[in-house]
């Protein structure tokens, strides 16, 4: 990694993972394998940052964690990349296995259970496919009625964040970047100002 940590793959430690390696690399790493309208591919940093946006704005009560753990859905892709869902599938269960063991490790390093609630991930998952649903037919090419098959309908979301969702634009890679780390630094300042008040 840019940082100079070594991340071992198979057996990777909390303590050889930095959010500025996850930053870096997410902002780099193309959604729908870049083929995106605008002169910026859409990277997964910026996705990331809607995803938690969407959890926000529909769970406003969260924990912070909560709201961390959203940003951080797709964190291992700084080191793997992001396939596309029929590709995973065909890689089968090891590949799942390999993800899901690199992100309880980021998890771990942020101070995140290893695995998470069911009802969270249900929550942050239904935030992925409303993001997935508004970059496909905004950014992607893909009819209306195309998008619900693959992603289902975003019901339940206020018009003002589907209008911010709409117009979403890929951002350049530093502007991307710097999206998640200040996103980032955000929730660590909230998690630090509720764990104070505890003390």
């Amino acid at each position: 990694m840019l940082s100079g940590r070594r991340l071992d793959l198979l057996d990777p430690s909390p303590l050889d993972i930095e959010i500025e390696d996850i930053a870096h690399g997410l902002a780099r790493v193309a959604r729908w394998n870049g083929q995106t309208v605008g002169d910026h591919a859409l990277s997964v940093a910026q996705h990331s940052v809607v995803v938690e946006q969407i959890v926000a704005t529909l769970n406003p009560q969260w924990n912070p964690k909560h709201c961390l753990a959203a940003l951080l859905h797709d964190a291992a892709e700084y080191v793997v990349g992001d396939l596309i869902s029929p590709f995973k599938a065909a890689l089968g269960l090891d590949y799942k296995a390999f993800e899901l063991r690199l992100l309880q490790a980021i998890h771990l390093r942020f101070g995140l259970p290893g695995g998470l609630p069911s009802h969270i991930e249900k929550h942050i998952k239904k935030a992925d496919q409303i993001a997935a649903f508004y970059e496909a037919t905004s950014l992607a090419g893909f009819e209306v009625d195309e998008a619900r098959r693959f992603f289902g309908s975003p019901d339940g979301i206020p018009t003002s964040l589907a209008t911010k969702l709409v117009e979403l634009r890929p951002a350049a890679t530093a502007d991307a970047q710097r999206m998640f780390l200040d996103r980032f630094r955000d929730l660590e300042t909230k998690l630090d100002d509720a764990a104070a008040k505890w003390r």
